[in-house]
């Protein structure tokens, strides 16, 4: 049994009438090993299974066997298949797409600070290329996964970033490469909707927590359950003062396939939970949902007079144009984000 059904079970629950439209057809995605791209496939083949859809998912990767490695029942399943390249230059495989889900480019902390420019081009070329994939295959509707540091940094008098805000990233500093990337690859699905008719869905992520999230990369959610799953201490790598909100994975699925289904072309949606905390208090919400029961670390005391760092949504446009809600709190979040990788990769002591 899928460890993932009840789960998979809610997103199917809250998208079921807007399937119809993939029977018959043909998906391309690429990024489908990342976090986004093994829920939007374990929702696409479950969805497919159940309502008989007859529906397909090429899916472009750099390597079968690591994603067979990752997901065999998804690299088994007979209405998935794989196309092998990069996305910055891939060829474009045979036939025709109704749909493109663009989920590519790693939200790498390590990356973009080591190699920016290697950052910025994969995003605007990748993006460059799946549109033109778009294009020349003759799909309707294009999905981009853009990100909320298209806002640059978050003020510290606004609590949360609505869609319509006009800041953007430092374009004199590197380390914005991730940012000024996506600001640019929402161009280009813009241009590309107004230039080819594509209709362009625009989804601005913010942070998220469930199965397939790494524990050691520079989450700090996953970092906490990581640290809670080896018996603790839970350490802070700062001051804990800079807020975070963080949807579940079921969630954000619901809410990706809506955006591409029903969202309005070349108009943003932020994506993310609305529910804020401090990284000190996210990580006593882990300690204590675990009921760990462990020492919370925090490297440095807050400095005085510092403007409180934040990175938050503001997501009533989705709830009031689009129907979408979080339906699932965070405890729940962090618990069944452990379970899973208590069962399926046990974090080593």
């Amino acid at each position: 049994m899928n460890p993932l059904a009840t789960d998979l079970d809610h997103i199917l629950a809250h998208t079921h009438g807007l399937w119809e439209e993939l029977r018959g057809q043909r998906l391309f995605l690429t990024g489908g090993t990342g976090f986004f791209g093994c829920w939007l496939l374990e929702s696409f083949a479950w969805a497919n299974d159940r309502l008989k859809l007859d529906a397909q998912a090429v899916v472009l990767t750099r390597s079968h066997e690591a994603f067979r490695r990752k997901a065999p029942h998804l690299a088994a399943h007979p209405a998935i298949q794989f196309h092998i390249g990069d996305v910055r230059d891939f060829d474009f495989p045979a036939g025709g797409f109704s749909h493109i889900i663009h989920a590519a480019t790693e939200a790498s902390a390590k990356l973009n600070a080591e190699q920016p420019l290697v950052m910025f081009d994969t995003i605007v070329a990748g993006t460059r290329r799946s549109l033109e994939l778009a294009r020349h295959s003759g799909a309707k509707k294009f999905l981009l996964t853009s990100s909320g540091a298209v806002y640059g940094r978050q003020p510290p008098e606004l609590t949360h970033l609505p869609e319509d805000y006009n800041g953007g990233p430092d374009t004199t500093q590197p380390h914005w490469a991730y940012g000024e990337g996506k600001r640019a690859a929402e161009m280009l699905c813009a241009l590309y909707h107004h230039q080819h008719g594509l209709e362009s869905k625009l989804a601005r992520c913010f942070a998220f927590v469930g199965p397939y999230l790494p524990l050691d990369v520079h989450f700090a959610i996953g970092n906490f359950i990581r640290d809670a799953l080896r018996g603790g201490p839970i350490c802070v790598g700062g001051d804990g003062t800079p807020y975070r909100s963080y949807l579940y994975a079921a969630d954000l699925a619901v809410w990706l396939w809506t955006i591409l289904f029903r969202g309005q072309s070349c108009r943003a949606y932020n994506v993310g939970s609305a529910h804020d905390l401090t990284i000190s208090q996210i990580a006593r919400t882990v300690n204590a949902t675990l009921n760990l029961h462990t020492e919370v670390h925090i490297a440095q005391p807050p400095e005085a007079d510092r403007p409180l760092a934040r990175f938050v949504p503001e997501v009533r446009r989705a709830q009031q144009e689009l129907g979408l809600c979080e339906r699932f709190g965070l405890g729940h979040a962090i618990r069944r984000t452990a379970a899973w990788h208590q069962a399926l990769a046990p974090v080593a002591a």
